[in-house]
């Protein structure tokens, strides 16, 4: 895909850390959100009222679903503590320290076509997924 914003993962030190900055090349690690899926994050952060300089998108992962695990993904109005905080172009994404160990090298893209329209969770770490794409092992 050539549409891509790449960065590399370097953790947050809590809410006021500065947030990591895009970069060329595809690292080992990390996080890419492509074009799309930061124009779709845009328009939906404004539809929410979310606020671009304080809140963001969180990504994570948590227990359940048909193979294991589940992607998260949300609407929050400012990272917490312990965050990973990228800026992809603007667009801050909140990671937190267990769901990055599952997201790392992930890229988050938007599709639309007449048969599915949203968000699609490309993960390298993923052994396994089911129908739906939003579980995972």
């Amino acid at each position: 895909m050539s549409n891509m914003v790449t960065i590399e993962s370097k953790p947050g030190e809590g809410a006021s850390a500065a947030p990591a900055q895009a970069t060329a090349g595809t690292p080992t690690q990390g996080l890419q959100v492509t074009e799309r899926a930061i124009k779709r994050i845009r328009v939906a952060m404004a539809k929410e009222g979310v606020s671009p300089e304080e809140g963001g998108l969180r990504l994570g992962v948590m227990g359940g679903g048909c193979s294991g695990l589940s992607y998260s993904i949300k609407f929050d109005s400012r990272p917490r503590e312990r965050d990973r905080i990228y800026n992809f172009d603007g667009v801050r994404v909140f990671v937190d320290p267990k769901s990055f160990l599952y997201l790392h090298g992930m890229t988050l893209d938007y599709e639309e076509t007449l048969m599915r329209q949203g968000f699609n969770f490309i993960n390298p770490n993923s052994s396994r997924s089911c129908g739906c794409g939003s579980s995972f092992s």
